[in-house]
């Protein structure tokens, strides 16, 4: 399967005004392609610090740098791709089985992420070359 056709840019709706912006992101297939169970953020690393590095076999996954930019490699085990989050408005939706890794953070990136399970230790491949059996991929650039 085309990648590209896997995972999915989302633009939030903003309602600014002159008091400033503000960006939603309603969930159950409005915006949200799912109805969200866990939200966490990251901050604080740098642009040498890799985070992710694992595939999920339940969970889908919508990131949003609210702050900063940031990174993100996604491969399927046949493609990757990388997605630049530049924008708040912005969202990119992951679904399960694809391999995502966040890297090259900005000194302000803020990378929200809203998750569709609450957090399982059991359902993430953490082992690039696992996740590749699991699929039935190959390594490649």
């Amino acid at each position: 399967m085309d990648i590209k056709e896997q995972y999915k840019i989302l633009e939030f709706d903003d309602y600014g005004d002159e008091r400033g912006n503000l960006v939603v992101a309603e969930c159950s297939g409005v915006d949200v392609p799912f109805q969200v169970e866990r939200v966490f953020y990251m901050y604080g690393s740098d642009d040498q610090v890799i985070r992710g590095q694992h595939a999920n076999r339940r969970t889908e996954f919508v990131l949003i740098n609210v702050g900063g930019t940031s990174k993100v490699r996604i491969d399927n085990g046949f493609q990757s791709e990388i997605v630049e989050l530049n924008r708040p408005r912005m969202g990119l939706y992951i679904p399960t089985m694809v391999w995502k890794e966040m890297y090259d953070f900005s000194e302000d990136s803020i990378l929200l992420v809203l998750a569709s399970e609450h957090y399982d230790k059991e359902e993430y491949i953490r082992n690039y070359d696992d996740f590749l059996r699991e699929v039935g991929g190959r390594r490649h650039e």
